[in-house]
């Protein structure tokens, strides 16, 4: 197991606003990404009892489930989204033309990034598949927004990189 040192100069948790995603095996980030919902993952509880204690129950960890997570991002030519959507299902696919469930899992790296914009966490999304997909919002001519696109991850588990050391945070003076 990986020890965590503590950085005695960083008192402050670091701030929602600044972080990457991208897909394992690519070094550029998604083009857009504007809002990552939470990492969440629920155990099931197991009540049982003995049989020579009838009075009280004991509880067991049962079953994760990992929560999907939604990505939303601007609206624009890139079609990375879409074409990842669409292997799972293809408006165009007649019968003998399905799409193929051969590669439409991805593994995710989501990257929080501290004020300075240094790597400070990572965590692995693993076997990411889109089972919900939003190509376009609520259009309203009165509105003044930006148009955002949706899509629903569902996984198979998330962990947290543990080779990501705490970076080693400019002070105000020193230089970049």
């Amino acid at each position: 197991m990986a020890e965590f040192t503590i950085n005695a100069q960083r008192f402050d948790p670091y701030k929602n606003f600044k972080f990457l995603v991208k897909f394992v095996g690519s070094t550029a980030p998604v083009a857009g990404i504007s809002k990552v919902s939470a990492l969440k993952r629920t155990t099931e509880v197991v009540k049982h009892r003995d049989g020579g204690d009838p009075s009280s129950s004991r509880k067991s960890p049962g079953r994760t489930e990992f929560e999907a997570i939604t990505l939303e991002r601007g609206v624009t030519h890139d079609k990375e989204f879409e074409q990842w959507a669409n292997k799972v299902w293809n408006f165009q696919a007649g019968l003998g033309m399905e799409s193929s469930l051969k590669d439409f899992r991805k593994d995710i790296v989501i990257e929080v990034l501290n004020e300075a914009g240094q790597l400070a966490l990572r965590y692995f999304v693993y076997r990411c598949w889109v089972s919900e997909f939003q190509a376009l919002p609520d259009l309203d001519a009165n509105a003044n927004a930006v148009a955002i696109q949706h899509i629903k991850l569902e996984n198979e588990g998330w962990k947290r990189d543990p080779e990501t050391p705490e970076p080693a945070e400019p002070g105000y003076l020193d230089p970049p």
